[in-house]
């Protein structure tokens, strides 16, 4: 009896040690952090992989909310109070959702922190802070979603599509 509860309990502490290593996941995680016109600006995400998929208007459909990366959502945050495409934004961490379409991405910047994926943002779409439009570009293939920081934007790049949004000082 007591060899089979030691096992249990190995086992499962080996289990919750896989579970908290999430490097080791398809879609790893990744932090951009970047300083923008004075501005500390740190993104949390996990990075999914194309992977021979069609991702934009594919696995990521236009006209529907996305995590913007994959896993929890990704998170977003700034030490001062800054302008986002010009509109104000206080200091503070965020949810960065996206809205993709082909000529025009919403970026979404929702005060309910701690979100899986983007299935509770319809119920917490109250919290939005901020919502400002962008339009996407194309660039060169890039494998797996891409976030940096830097040249006075943030600019988010999967596949052959990049989208950035402009930050200055409030």
């Amino acid at each position: 009896m007591q060899h089979k509860l030691m096992y249990i309990v190995l086992l499962a502490g080996f289990f919750v040690a896989c579970a908290q290593d999430k490097s080791k996941r398809p879609s790893p995680p990744a932090t951009a952090t970047g300083t923008i016109n004075g501005i500390n600006v740190t993104v949390e995400y996990s990075r999914p992989s194309v992977k021979g998929r069609k991702i934009m208007g594919g696995l990521v459909p236009y006209g529907e909310v996305w995590r913007t990366g994959a896993n929890e959502a990704t998170t977003i945050s700034f030490d001062k109070d800054v302008k986002i495409e010009g509109q104000t934004l206080p200091a503070g961490k965020y949810t960065l959702f996206t809205i993709p379409g082909e000529q025009e991405w919403s970026i979404i910047f929702n005060k309910k922190l701690g979100q899986w994926g983007a299935y509770d943002y319809e119920k917490n779409k109250d919290q939005n802070a901020l919502v400002v439009k962008v339009k996407p570009t194309a660039t060169e293939f890039t494998e797996m979603f891409t976030i940096d920081v830097g040249a006075g934007a943030v600019t988010l790049k999967w596949e052959n599509t990049a989208v950035s949004f402009k930050i200055t000082a409030n």
